[in-house]
C-alpha cells in the first residue's frame, strides 16, 4: 500500500464516522406529521395563527401539520416541551414575545434560555397592545382611568395572560409610569383573562389588539389607549400612547416560530419557506390584517437578531418594573 493511500484511508474513515454522527439532514424531509406546539390554551391569537397556516403548510410540505396546545407558566411548559424534543424539524414552537424575550428575565429560575435552546425560523406577525376596560368602569380616556385609580387605590384590577406575559408587563408599566395602585390578576392564557374582563369580574386588560378588536367593535369592551407610538389602522379613533399623554407606555406582541436548537439549517430554511409562503397567501394576509396584525414573514437570521434586540429591551422593562416570579 503506497503512502498516499495510507493517508487517505484514515481521513475517509473519519469523514464517514462524522457523517453518521451528524444531525438528521433534510433529505426526505418531511416524511411524517409536523407538530406545532402552542404554549397557551386554545382561543387566543397565538393559537389562531398556526391553525390558519397549518392547512397551507400541509399542502406545500406534503404532510399533516397539527397544532398541540400545551399551556402554563407563561408559555414555559410548552417551550420546554419543544426545547427537549429531537432537533429534526417535526416539533416546532409558536413563540411569542413573552416566551422568547421576557421569561428568562422575569422568572427567578428560568427553565430554558431562548438563544441557547431554540433555532429561529420566522417572525410571523406582530400587533400592538391596547388597554380596554369593562363598560362599567367610569373612564373613557387614559387620564380619566389614572384619575380613577388614584382616587381609589387598589380597587381597580387588571387581568393578564399570565405572569410575564406582555399584558402583565404592560400593566406593570402603567403602574410605574402613572404612579397608580392597580391589582394584577394573572390567568392561564389570554382567553380566560378576557372572559373575566367581559364578565366584569376584572376591571381591565392590556391585551394584544388582535385579541380584543372584535369586542371593541362590538361595544362589549371600551377602548382606552393603543400602547404604541401611532394609532392602529384597525381602530384609528383610539389614541396611541403619545396622544393619550403617556408616550413611554409602549407594549406589543409578536408571534414567531422556532425549532429545537441544532435543527439542521436546511430544515430550518425549508420550514421558513413554507411559513413565509403561507403568511403571504392573500386570504391569510387579509385575515391577519383584519385582526390588527402586521405580517412580517422574515428570514431566520433576521428573526434571530430581532429576538436578541427585543430580549435586551424587555430585560430593561422588567428591571424597571421590578416584576419577578419565584
Amino acid at each position: 500500500m503506497n503512502m498516499k493511500l495510507k493517508t487517505l484511508i484514515p481521513a475517509l474513515a473519519a469523514s464517514l464516522i462524522a457523517l453518521a454522527a451528524s444531525p438528521v439532514h433534510a433529505t426526505g424531509y418531511p416524511d411524517k406529521p409536523i407538530t406545532i406546539v402552542v404554549p397557551f390554551p386554545a382561543g387566543s391569537t397565538s393559537d389562531m395563527i398556526p391553525r390558519l397556516l397549518g392547512p397551507l403548510m400541509s399542502k406545500s410540505l406534503g404532510v399533516p401539520v397539527v397544532v398541540e396546545n400545551r399551556g402554563g407558566a407563561n408559555g414555559s411548559i410548552g417551550a420546554m416541551r419543544v426545547a427537549s424534543s429531537a432537533p429534526d424539524g417535526y416539533t416546532l414552537l409558536m413563540a411569542t414575545t413573552g416566551v422568547l424575550a421576557i421569561n428568562q428575565w422575569i422568572y427567578e429560575k428560568p427553565t430554558y434560555f431562548p438563544e441557547k435552546d431554540f433555532a429561529p425560523i420566522v417572525n410571523a406577525a406582530s400587533t400592538p397592545n391596547m388597554i380596554v376596560v369593562n363598560p362599567s368602569v367610569k373612564a373613557s380616556t387614559l387620564k380619566e382611568l389614572v384619575a380613577l385609580a388614584k382616587a381609589e387605590p387598589g380597587k381597580l384590577s387588571f387581568a393578564s395572560a399570565g405572569n410575564g406575559s406582555t399584558s402583565h408587563i404592560c400593566g406593570e408599566a402603567l403602574k410605574v409610569l402613572e404612579g397608580v395602585d392597580i391589582v394584577h390578576i394573572p390567568y392561564q392564557g389570554p382567553a380566560p383573562a378576557l372572559q373575566d374582563v367581559l364578565g366584569d369580574r376584572v376591571s381591565m386588560i392590556c391585551d394584544n389588539l388582535s385579541n380584543v378588536v372584535q369586542q371593541v367593535r362590538g361595544g362589549t369592551l371600551k377602548p382606552i389607549v393603543v400602547t404604541a407610538k401611532t394609532p392602529s389602522p384597525q381602530l384609528p379613533d383610539v389614541p396611541a400612547s403619545p396622544q393619550a399623554g403617556s408616550p413611554d407606555l409602549e407594549a406589543g406582541i409578536w408571534y414567531g416560530f422556532v425549532a429545537p436548537a441544532a435543527t439542521p439549517k436546511e430544515i430550518v430554511e425549508k420550514l421558513n419557506k413554507a411559513f413565509v409562503d403561507a403568511l403571504r397567501d392573500p386570504q391569510v394576509t387579509s385575515r391577519l390584517e383584519s385582526l390588527g396584525l402586521t405580517v412580517i414573514a422574515d428570514k431566520p437570521d433576521a428573526f434571530k437578531a430581532f429576538i436578541a434586540q427585543e430580549s435586551a429591551r424587555m430585560q430593561n422593562i422588567v428591571k424597571q418594573s421590578r416584576a419577578r416570579i419565584p
